[in-house]
């Protein structure tokens, strides 16, 4: 759980969401913090220390379960590819299986659309390929 609000240093707030964020999601947090680092640093304090550092260590939610509520959420946007690319990664390395990650899109499907749950599909296609986890085992 966090410390209160305004006990922490801003610096404190971004070194725990960097842990978070390479736990969940290896060196690639990394790579986004430095890729923004020319344009928008702080957008990227503010998605380290706000969005790992804060939101996604809330105890209420395991991370397995917060990856699912994102690619939902990711899913229906639409327009999201890149993003949802990071989170299909972050899904298996917080334990996800591709077939739950699969039926995770299918399931979006009735709530966004076939469009938006095919771009999903294929961007996860994308990352079983590269990781070798082609073909997807069915039930």
């Amino acid at each position: 759980m966090s410390a209160a609000p305004g006990s922490e240093s801003r610096q404190e707030r971004f070194d725990r969401g960097m842990e978070t964020l390479a736990r969940v999601d290896g060196d690639g947090g990394r790579r986004v913090v430095d890729a923004l680092a020319d344009v928008s640093p702080e957008l990227a304090h503010q998605i380290v220390a706000w969005g790992f550092g804060e939101i996604y260590n809330r105890p209420a939610l395991p991370p397995r379960d917060r990856q699912l509520v994102t690619l939902g959420i990711l899913t229906a946007l639409g327009g999201c590819e890149p993003q949802l690319e990071v989170h299909v990664r972050t899904s298996l390395k917080v334990g996800l299986t591709p077939q739950e990650i699969v039926e995770t899109l299918l399931h979006a499907a009735g709530y966004c659309g076939f469009p938006k749950a095919l771009n999903a599909t294929f961007v996860a296609k994308k990352v079983f390929g590269e990781l070798g986890l082609l073909p997807v085992e069915q039930e």
